[in-house]
């Protein structure tokens, strides 16, 4: 199994991303039923891998927040883009929920995760230059702010990556108090 953590976003708020994909040359867009904010990816796990990770996720201890979504922005590997997201506003409850879920799973084994959380909602993947229409289209969509989005729960989701794009199954939901 393919996993990640994540908080599962309204569809409201997925439709309000959705309206956005359009008219960006070069852009490969998410599918609405795929807008997530991911905590931590997992990768590969077998089933027993699986249950434990299931187990730490099961004693997460933390309250119900609520997150803003605000401006657009991409992430950039040797010089090319390869990620057009949608940012966070900063949120210290949603940096404690992060580090609960790096530590839970660091607790049943899991290496920890070495790159820096940036917490964003992935809109598009691309494989460019930063080119005109890119620096046009985020300052075009540079003051998109969501509602307040509540976190009640987080999210194991399981990925399967298909010919398109990926199908994203939950596989358990832990409530926040």
């Amino acid at each position: 199994m393919r996993l990640f953590v994540a908080l599962d976003l309204p569809w409201e708020v997925k439709e309000e991303l959705s309206d956005l994909s359009f008219n960006l040359p070069g852009a490969r867009w998410v599918p609405t039923d795929n807008f997530h904010l991911t905590l931590r990816f997992i990768g590969e796990a077998n089933r027993l891998q699986a249950e434990e990770i299931d187990f730490a996720l099961a004693s997460l201890r933390g309250r119900s927040f609520e997150f803003c979504l605000s401006g657009l922005g991409w992430f950039e590997k040797n010089g090319r883009v390869n990620t057009l997201y949608a940012g966070v506003e900063r949120n210290d409850d949603l940096a404690r929920l992060q580090t609960k879920v790096e530590t839970a799973l660091h607790r049943c084994g899991l290496p920890p995760d070495r790159r820096k959380f940036t917490p964003h909602v992935t809109l598009a993947r691309m494989d460019s230059q930063v080119t005109p229409a890119l620096t046009s289209f985020v300052q075009a969509h540079n003051l998109y702010r969501s509602a307040p989005i509540r976190a009640d729960n987080v999210t194991l989701f399981s990925s399967f990556l298909g010919k398109d794009q990926p199908t994203y199954t939950p596989e358990a939901e832990y409530a926040l108090g």
